[in-house]
């Protein structure tokens, strides 16, 4: 198996697809992996038993990570010894791999002092080696005809600035599109935001539209749907899909097959469909706001939509989809949980955010990537497959924090009620609730609140007969700092008696060594 280890949410995909019964070849496709490393990572699986089972309960990724792990300890990195290579051969493989030619002379300067050629000349290399190359297979677009059932792409447009009636403001919005591939029939929406959240909320209403699931979702390279991974030998062009869609389709039963990056002719049936929308729904109608857009785009869509003839497969697509409906997958009867997934760093304060609320996590876990999973009601925090905090979603505040996750000296500090702070000090005696009430009327300007908090804090750290003492010695001498609270207890100035006399404070009538004047004229006198 090739390092890096792929994820292993991946790895329940393949085993799900695995008892499915999807072949091997169609399983590597969707997976984006070789047929060789789908058979290593399965007999990997195998071995520990986890391969054979109900496609709807996939092994737990703890266990998979457990069965690789023995199966293939992970090997330590190589180590690549740097090597120079002929300019003209480094010139054709960044070609062959899509870099322009500013680009390629830009690294080639960086990467080689001695590399002095110039950009014309990197120009001109570049139009010889795509001229030697010709049209390539890959750029052939193959027409393909899916079966009833079988598909569905699906996509964003851009769609305007509706007017929003719950903003009072005039708003950037898009339009969700799913369209069947066999039937052409659509599903339309628009929108203000392409959330994760609402792009499987988006998914569920299509599938009520349609009465179906198709078996096979094509979506676009959007952040909601896929995020950009790098797998097994690190190929730019790979995708994984987002853990929220994983969730979605694990529920309805379908596979995701998304586009490539940079390939929209690869998902030609929705782009056409969403362009058709904009120029015909969107060009013609004059809605005063996205409810009115909305409430008209059903009827519109049975009516203008369904009714026409399509260019590609000359029959009217809801005809079609009379003959495509019965082929879709059968609703469940479960209700959908939408499931959201996102990756955030903990902040210092130990909390994550998470649509403009902080949940707090274990303090040892600060500046590390953790995954945050949200449901309607609840939102756990992950750190390599295993669960750190569980939140209620909906709470008072915006900040969800359990005191337990806090540094156990330190968690205290958040409160900044006196009362909080003089309360604790009495439950270390009457000497100290006395001698803290002390410190706070000390300064009737500056605030105390810092000073009570590092004082008692300290003194919780000691016994109650020395902490009595110390604060009964600065009372004394009227010591309203935690400096001098720190000095009596580590120089153990505490377990010495207190003076007989009471030391004076304030502002002395006169100097305590001064002669009067009288006494000092005598002098002269003599």
């Amino acid at each position: 198996m090739s390092a890096p280890r792929t994820d292993m949410h991946r790895l329940q995909e393949l085993v799900r697809l695995y008892r499915m019964g999807v072949g091997a070849r169609q399983r590597a496709r969707l997976l984006r992996m070789s047929t060789r490393t789908d058979r290593e990572y399965r007999e990997a699986i195998a071995a520990a038993g986890l391969l054979e089972g109900n496609p709807a309960n996939p092994p737990d990724v703890a266990e998979l990570r457990a069965a690789v792990e023995a199966a293939k300890p992970p090997p330590e990195p190589r180590k690549v010894p740097s090597s120079i290579e002929p300019w003209l051969a480094e010139i054709r493989r960044a070609t062959e791999a899509g870099t322009g030619p500013q680009a390629i002379w830009d690294r080639l300067r960086r990467k080689d002092p001695t590399f002095t050629a110039s950009v014309s000349a990197v120009k001109r290399a570049v139009r010889r080696i795509r001229s030697e190359q010709g049209v390539k297979a890959k750029d052939v677009v193959i027409p393909v005809e899916t079966e009833a059932g079988d598909v569905a792409q699906v996509d964003f447009g851009y769609a305007g600035h509706p007017f929003d009636p719950d903003s009072g403001l005039v708003r950037r919005a898009w339009v969700f599109v799913m369209v069947l591939g066999f039937s052409r029939h659509l599903f339309a929406k628009i929108v203000f935001d392409q959330k994760a959240e609402t792009w499987l909320a988006l998914h569920v209403e299509a599938f009520r539209w349609f009465g179906g699931v198709p078996r096979t979702l094509v979506p676009d390279n959007l952040k909601a749907a896929v995020i950009r991974a790098a797998f097994g030998a690190g190929d730019r062009h790979e995708l994984a899909l987002c853990r929220s869609y994983r969730e979605l389709a694990r529920h309805y039963g379908c596979k995701i097959d998304p586009t490539p990056v940079r390939s929209p002719q690869k998902k030609g049936k929705v782009e056409s469909a969403v362009k058709y929308v904009c120029r015909n729904f969107l060009a013609a109608g004059a809605f005063e706001s996205i409810q009115d857009a909305n409430g008209d785009l059903p009827d519109w869509l049975r009516q203008t939509a369904g009714q026409r003839i399509h260019g590609s497969t000359g029959r009217r697509p809801l005809e079609a989809f009379a003959e495509e409906q019965p082929a879709l997958l059968l609703l469940p009867a479960a209700p959908y949980e939408p499931v959201v997934w996102k990756e955030a760093t903990v902040h210092t304060d130990s909390h994550v955010e998470f649509e403009r609320r902080l949940y707090s996590v274990p303090w040892k876990h600060i500046g590390r990537r953790v995954w945050i999973k949200a449901t309607p009601a609840t939102v756990a925090i992950y750190f390599n497959d295993q669960r750190l905090a569980t939140h209620e979603r909906r709470g008072k505040g915006r900040m969800s924090t359990d005191a337990q996750h806090l540094p156990e000296h330190r968690a205290a500090l958040a409160q900044r009620s006196l009362s909080f702070w003089t309360e604790r000090a009495d439950a270390l005696g009457s000497d100290v609730g006395t001698y803290i009430r002390h410190v706070i009327a000390s300064d009737d300007v500056l605030s105390k609140l810092r000073d009570v908090q590092a004082i008692v804090g300290y003194l919780e750290q000691f016994p109650a007969q020395r902490a009595a003492a110390a604060c009964r010695r600065a009372d004394h001498f009227a010591n309203y700092s935690y400096q001098g609270i720190r000095r009596i207890l580590t120089s153990a100035l505490d377990l010495e008696p207190l003076p007989t006399h009471r030391p004076q404070h304030g502002r002395l009538a006169a100097p305590r060594f001064a002669r009067s004047v009288l006494e000092l004229l005598s002098t002269f006198r003599k």
